[in-house]
C-alpha cells in the first residue's frame, strides 16, 4: 500500500450498559406523574382535553431527550438515558418518532412488553426510532 494513502479510522463506540427494565419502568412512572401535574395545571387555563395531554407529553419528552442529554427527570433520577443505537445523541426527529412509537406501543401493550425478550431490551418504540436505553 502506498504510504501517502491514509485512511481515517472510524471512532470506536464506547461500551454502553443497557438499562434494566425496572429502571425504565420507574422512570416512566416518575415522568408520567410529572406530566400529569403539568397537564393538570395547564388544563385549568382551558386545555382541549386528551389531545392537549398528548401534545404536552410530546413536548416534555422531546425537550428532555434532545436538550437534556437523553434524560427526562425520571431517567435522571434512575441514572439512565436514551441514545441512538450507535451511542450518539437523540435528534429532534428521533425523539418525535420514538414518542409516537411509545404512544402506540402503550396502546397495543405488546410493543412495550417486547423489551422483556428482546436482546437489546428494545420496545417497538425503540426499534422504530433506532434507540436504546443505557445506564448514564
Amino acid at each position: 500500500m502506498n504510504e501517502t494513502m491514509m485512511y481515517e479510522e472510524k471512532p470506536k463506540r464506547e461500551f454502553m450498559e443497557l438499562a434494566g427494565l425496572g429502571q425504565r419502568f420507574f422512570a416512566a412512572i416518575v415522568d408520567g406523574f410529572l406530566i400529569s401535574i403539568i397537564t393538570g395545571i395547564l388544563s385549568r387555563f382551558g386545555g382541549p382535553g386528551l389531545g392537549f395531554g398528548f401534545v404536552i407529553s410530546l413536548a416534555y419528552t422531546w425537550y428532555f431527550l434532545t436538550r437534556q442529554n437523553g434524560q427526562t427527570p425520571g431517567k435522571m433520577l434512575l441514572h439512565i438515558r436514551v441514545v441512538k443505537k450507535d451511542g450518539s445523541a437523540i435528534d429532534d426527529a428521533t425523539a418525535i418518532i420514538r414518542y409516537i412509537g411509545y404512544y402506540i406501543s402503550c396502546i397495543i401493550v405488546i410493543g412495550i412488553l417486547w423489551a422483556f425478550w428482546d436482546d437489546k431490551k428494545q420496545g417497538w418504540h425503540d426499534k422504530v426510532a433506532n434507540t436504546i436505553v443505557v445506564k448514564a
